[in-house]
This record gives C-alpha cells, sequence and structure tokens, in this order.
C-alpha cells in the first residue's frame, strides 16, 4: 500500500540525489547558468519519477490550470511584497533609487532603445515584469513540480496547513544551501552565515503563501507564476534599480531582512487564511 510517507521519502532522496552533482559542478564551474538551470528541474524530474515508481504515471500533480483569480494572484502577489520592500529601502535613504544605472545596466536587455533614462527604465522594468516571467516559469515549473506538484500535496495528506508549509519551506530552504555555501551565493558585503538566515526565515515564510494557493487552486501553475514572479522582480527589476550602499547587502535580495520580515508578513497573512482550505479529503490534488 502506498502511504504519504514513502512518496515524501522517496522524492526527497530522487531530488538530492540528483542535485549532488550538479552542486558540484556549479561550484566548480566558471559559469554557472547552465548549470543552475539544470538544478532547478531536479525537484521536478524527483516528482516525475517519484509518480512513475507509485502510480505508474504523471497524474496528480496539479497539471489543470486553475481559476484565473488565483493565476493573477500567483503573478501580482511578489511585486507586491518586493515593492514594498524596496520602497521603504529608498525612502529610508538604506540605497537610493537608481533610474539611470539601472537604464544603462539593464535596458540594454529589452528589445527596444528609448531616448531618456526613465523611459527606458520602465520598458526595460515592463518588458522584464511580463516577457521574462513567462519564459522563466520554464525554470520555475521544475522547482514547482517537485516542491509544490508533489510535497505539498502529500505533506497535506497527513499533517495540517502549518505543518505541511513548515516543513515544505525547510526541504525548500535547504535544498538551496549547498549552492550558497558551495557556490558563495549570497549578498557580496554581507556574511553568508546572514544570508543563509535571511534567505531561509524569507522562504519558510513565503512557503506558506505557496501552499495555500496550491492547496486552494489544485493547480501547480499558480505557484510557478509566484515563483517566476517572485524571481525576476527581485532580480532583474528592483536590485538592480536600487544603488549600493554599506547598508544593502544586509536588507535587499532574497538574502537580506527586508524580504526575510515581508516573508514572515506573507505568512502570517496566509497562515490566517488557512480556514478557507477545503478539507484535505476533499481537494483535487
Amino acid at each position: 500500500m502506498t502511504t504519504p510517507a514513502k512518496k515524501i521519502l522517496t522524492f526527497l532522496v530522487l531530488t538530492f540525489a540528483l542535485s549532488t552533482p550538479l552542486y558540484y559542478l556549479i561550484a566548480t564551474a566558471e559559469s554557472t547558468q547552465r548549470y543552475s538551470a539544470w538544478l532547478m528541474w531536479t525537484p521536478g524530474i524527483g516528482a516525475l519519477l517519484t509518480q512513475l515508481l507509485f502510480t505508474r504515471g504523471i497524474a496528480g500533480l496539479g497539471w489543470r490550470i486553475g481559476k484565473p483569480k488565483y493565476l493573477l494572484m500567483g503573478y501580482l502577489l511578489p511585486f507586491v511584497y518586493v515593492s514594498l520592500v524596496y520602497g521603504l529601502v529608498w525612502l529610508a535613504g538604506i540605497g537610493p533609487l537608481d533610474v539611470a544605472g539601472f537604464a544603462r545596466a539593464m535596458g540594454t536587455q529589452a528589445p527596444w532603445t528609448l531616448p531618456a533614462p526613465a523611459q527606458q527604465a520602465v520598458a526595460a522594468a515592463l518588458y522584464f515584469a511580463t516577457w521574462d516571467v513567462l519564459t522563466t516559469a520554464w525554470a520555475t515549473l521544475g522547482e514547482e513540480l517537485g516542491w509544490r506538484g508533489l510535497l505539498v500535496p502529500e505533506l497535506a495528506k497527513r499533517f495540517s496547513f502549518t505543518a505541511t508549509a513548515l516543513l515544505s519551506g525547510v526541504a525548500w530552504a535547504a535544498w538551496h544551501v549547498p549552492v550558497m555555501v558551495l557556490a558563495n551565493y549570497h549578498n557580496p558585503g554581507a556574511p553568508l552565515w546572514f544570508g543563509l538566515v535571511c534567505f531561509a526565515v524569507a522562504v519558510i515564510g513565503m512557503s506558506f503563501a505557496f501552499a495555500w494557493l496550491r492547496l486552494k487552486s489544485g493547480s501547480v501553475w499558480v505557484t510557478v507564476l509566484v515563483h517566476a514572479s517572485h524571481n525576476i522582480s527581485i532580480q532583474a527589476i528592483f536590485t538592480p534599480l536600487t544603488g549600493a550602499t554599506a547598508l544593502t547587502p544586509y536588507v535587499i535580495d532574497e538574502f537580506g531582512l527586508g524580504l526575510a520580515l515581508a516573508g514572515m508578513l506573507v505568512g502570517w497573512l496566509f497562515w490566517r487564511g488557512r480556514a478557507a482550505l477545503p478539507p484535505a479529503a476533499a481537494r483535487h490534488l
């Protein structure tokens, strides 16, 4: 008899086994971009293999599209909390809003060139927020098939929403640790331990939103959009828009205090909404 515990353990073993050689390649290669993209697919491959082993198919990972309102929520949510964090950073003078620098650095990646820096910055930001979110979704699908496609529903069969969100968040955060340690993946100018703590707090907090959206919508595509919007809003828009100071490595990006606090706030809000989730037996997972 197949139990959630067996599937969860199999998925985690496969995911970390598949990830281990890629951790090594990322740590030793001069260019890590290609290996990082493959690493993002190890949870997805782990989930697909687990489903094939236990059900002889790949159904049950949340393939249905889901209601438009949840897709829209998934797309917009990261832009809300990220803009709040960076807006406070700019207003408090922790890091200046650097429109001209963003236009020079990132505007060249957009498929058009406008004469004024402000116009170029807006055009580039809109390009990243639309086209780049969609093109990044193929990579975030790899992670989401694992963490939310398989792991969250299986945990939800045995545990409360709180435990499901926490356990999936811990697994998600732990999977990132080898890359952060071996490839020095954190904010330059701040200690690695600080980045590890802030990243873990942010990821575990955000896991409450990811788990809620997955269970409520029944669709992995909703969390694919959340993940893609989160990555693009931080990495391609708001961090490049922020000038560097002595404090910014401690506050901005995925390894700063700002997103850690935002993750806790977002997690608390979705935790409060856990009563809106259907009973486990009634979910179409």
